[in-house]
C-alpha cells in the first residue's frame, strides 16, 4: 500500500519535470521574453516581427529589458531557473525537521504538491502579450519550489520502503537466525538488527543503540547478503519510481504534441502544455494522498510507525512552525560542522560528488533544449519529440541497468561511475563542433545538425534515467537512521545549490560570447571533476558510520 502510494506520487510529479521543467518551461519563458524583446543593435525592432532565425551573433540577438538591464532572451529562463533553485534550497532546509516527523511528512508533501501544480496550471491564464507577462517567472519559481520540496518528502520514504520489501525481510530473518545461533545480543526477546525502520512494529524499548551492520572486517556471510539485498532493493524501488514517472511524462508529451503541432508551437500551445502538466500533477497526487501513511498519533499501530525524537527536540504537541524552522537551520549548522563531516565523511564525499554531477546533468538538459532552439533552430515539435525520446529511453535504462547489475554483480557505486563516464561524452562531443571539419552547411558531427540531437537524446535518456535512480538509491545507503528527510533535504540542497551555479554560468557564457556551445567545455570539466571524488567513497564504512551516528545538540 505504501509502495503504491509512493509510486503514484512519482507518476504524478515527474510529469512536471519531463514535460515542463526540462522541455516546455525553458522554451515558454524564452518565448515570453522574445515576444516582449527587441533585436540588437538598435533595440527598436520587436523580435516577434523579425526573422525567427536570428543570426547567432551579437548584432542579431534578441534581448529583453528586465528592470534596468537588457538580457539575452535565451538567458532569461536560465536566470529564472537559477533563482528558483536557490529558493528551493531555502525551503527544503526549513522543512527538514518537520518532514522527519512521520505524521507531518505526508501533509508537507501534499501541500507543496498543491502549490506547484496550481502554479503550473496558472500558465493557462497568462498570455505573453499581457503587461504582467513577467509573472511567468513567479509562476515558474513557485512550481519549481513546490516540486523540489515535495520530492524531498517523497524520497524520505525510500529507505523504509526498501527495508520493508519482501526480499529484504527474508534476508533479515536469515540474518536474525544466524545472529541468534552465534550468540548475538537480544533485548526483551527482540534481536537487535533493524533499529532504523520508520515502520517497524517493535516498541522503542526493544531497540538498542548498536548499529545494524558490523564493521567491514567483521561482516558475516548473512550480513553481507543482507547488505547486498538491501542495496539492490533500494535501487530497484528507486528505478521503479523513475520508470513510473518517465512513463507518465511520455503519455502527457504525446497528448501535448497534438496542440503544439496544430498551433505551430505558439506561445499558447506551450502554456497549454505546462498547464496540462499541472493538472496531471494534481490529479494523480490523489492516490498518493489515499495510500501514503496519513497523519495521526505517532504510535499508531495502523501505520506501524516508529519515530525517535532528536535529543532535545520538542514533543509533537509542543512545537510550532517557527520553532521547527529555527531548529532546522540550527541543525543544518551542526550537520555542516567539520566534526560532523568527519563522522560521516563518506556521506559527505558522495554529496561533494553529487554537487558536481547534479549540476552537470541538470545543466545538460536545460542547455541542450536551448541549444537546439537557438543554435540549431529546431521547431517546437522537434523539441517535443526529443522530450519524448529522452524519458522513453530513461525508462529502458532504469530497468536495464538493475538487470545488468544482477547479471554482473556490480555494486551501486560501479554502476554510477559507468553512467557518469557515459554522460560525460555528450558535452565532449558538442565541443567538437568548434573544429573546422565539422563546420559548414554539409558538415555532420560535433552536434552541428538536428539529426545528431535525436541520436544524443536516445543516448542521454538511456543513461540519465538509470543515473537518477541509482543516485538517490546509493545515497540511501549512507543515511543516519530516522533522519531521512533531513538528509534528503541536504541531498536536494546540494543538488539545487549546484544547479544554481550551472545555469548561471551557462547564461553568462551565452551572454558574453553569443554562442551557447562554449558551455559544453564547462560541462565536461564539471562532470569529470566528480569521478575521483565518487571513487573515494567507501560504501561499507559509510553505511556503518551512518548506523552509529546520533545527533546531539551540544
Amino acid at each position: 500500500k505504501r509502495l503504491r502510494g509512493w509510486l503514484s506520487y512519482a507518476f504524478a510529479s515527474e510529469v512536471f519535470v519531463v514535460v515542463s521543467l526540462t522541455l516546455f518551461l525553458p522554451i515558454c519563458l524564452e518565448q515570453f521574453a522574445r515576444d516582449n524583446g527587441f533585436v540588437l543593435p538598435d533595440r527598436t525592432e520587436p523580435c516577434s516581427s523579425a526573422s525567427s532565425n536570428l543570426p547567432a551573433t551579437s548584432e542579431g540577438r534578441c534581448v529583453v529589458k528586465i528592470g534596468w538591464a537588457w538580457i539575452d532572451t535565451a538567458s532569461f529562463s536560465l536566470y529564472v531557473y537559477s533563482i528558483s533553485v536557490a529558493l528551493q534550497a531555502l525551503t527544503v532546509i526549513s522543512m527538514g525537521s518537520i518532514a522527519d516527523r512521520p505524521s507531518y511528512r505526508k501533509p508537507l508533501l501534499l501541500t507543496f504538491a498543491l502549490v506547484g501544480s496550481c502554479s503550473a496550471m496558472l500558465f493557462l491564464a497568462l498570455p505573453s502579450s499581457s503587461s504582467v507577462w513577467a509573472l511567468s517567472a513567479i509562476l515558474a519559481l513557485l512550481s519549481n519550489v513546490g516540486f523540489g520540496a515535495s520530492v524531498v518528502a517523497m524520497n524520505a520514504y525510500l529507505p523504509s520502503l526498501a527495508r520493508d520489501s519482501p526480499e529484504v525481510v527474508r534476508a533479515l530473518d536469515e540474518l536474525g537466525a544466524s545472529h541468534a545461533r552465534s550468540g548475538g545480543t537480544e533485548t526483551d526477546g527482540t534481536i537487535d538488527l533493524e533499529p532504523e525502520s520508520e515502520f517497524h512494529s517493535e516498541p522503542v524499548a526493544a531497540l538498542s543503540s548498536e548499529p545494524l551492520l558490523g564493521r567491514p572486517h567483521d561482516l558475516t556471510a548473512s550480513q553481507k547478503k543482507y547488505n547486498s539485498v538491501l542495496s539492490k532493493a533500494t535501487s530497484r524501488i528507486s528505478s521503479l519510481g523513475i520508470a513510473s514517472g518517465y512513463g507518465a511524462g511520455i503519455l502527457l508529451l504525446l497528448v501535448a504534441l497534438v496542440p503544439v503541432t496544430k498551433l505551430h508551437g505558439s506561445t499558447f500551445s506551450l502554456r497549454l502544455a505546462i498547464g496540462l502538466s499541472g493538472i496531471w500533477w494534481a490529479a494523480f497526487s490523489v492516490p498518493a494522498a489515499i495510500w501514503l501513511p496519513g497523519a495521526g498519533p505517532v504510535s499508531s499501530m495502523d501505520d506501524d510507525r516508529l519515530y525517535v525524537e532528536d535529543e532535545g527536540a520538542k514533543p509533537e504537541s509542543d512545537w510550532t512552525l517557527t520553532s521547527e524552522i529555527a531548529s532546522a537551520w540550527k541543525r543544518l549548522g551542526v550537520m555542516l560542522r567539520w566534526s560532523q563531516i568527519k563522522r560521516l565523511q563518506h556521506t559527505f564525499r558522495y554529496l561533494a560528488a553529487w554537487f558536481l554531477l547534479s549540476d552537470g546533468f541538470t545543466t545538460i538538459t536545460s542547455t541542450a533544449i536551448l541549444f537546439g532552439k537557438t543554435s540549431l533552430h529546431m521547431q517546437p515539435s522537434s523539441l517535443i519529440l526529443i522530450g519524448a525520446i529522452t524519458p522513453t529511453l530513461g525508462i529502458i535504462g532504469s530497468l536495464v541497468f538493475p538487470a545488468l547489475q544482477r547479471r554482473f554483480s556490480w555494486s551501486n557505486l560501479k554502476v554510477l561511475v559507468i553512467l557518469v563516464i557515459m554522460v560525460s561524452l555528450i558535452p565532449a562531443y558538442g565541443c567538437l563542433g568548434f573544429l573546422p571539419v565539422f563546420r559548414g552547411h554539409t558538415a555532420f558531427g560535433g552536434l552541428t545538425t538536428q539529426g545528431e540531437m535525436f541520436g544524443l537524446a536516445v543516448y542521454f535518456g538511456f543513461a540519465y534515467g538509470a543515473f537518477q535512480s541509482y543516485a538517490r538509491a546509493f545515497y540511501a545507503e549512507l543515511l543516519p537512521p530516522g533522519e531521512e528527510a533531513r538528509w534528503y533535504g541536504l541531498f536536494s540542497i546540494t543538488d539545487k545549490s549546484s544547479s544554481f551555479v550551472g545555469p548561471l554560468i551557462v547564461g553568462l557564457i551565452a551572454d558574453s560570447t553569443g554562442n551557447i556551445r562554449y558551455a559544453f567545455f564547462f560541462l565536461v570539466v564539471m562532470i569529470w571533476l566528480a569521478v575521483p571524488v565518487l571513487l573515494s567513497v567507501d560504501v561499507e564504512k559509510g553505511r556503518r558510520d551512518a548506523g552509529e551516528y546520533r545527533y546531539t545538540i551540544g
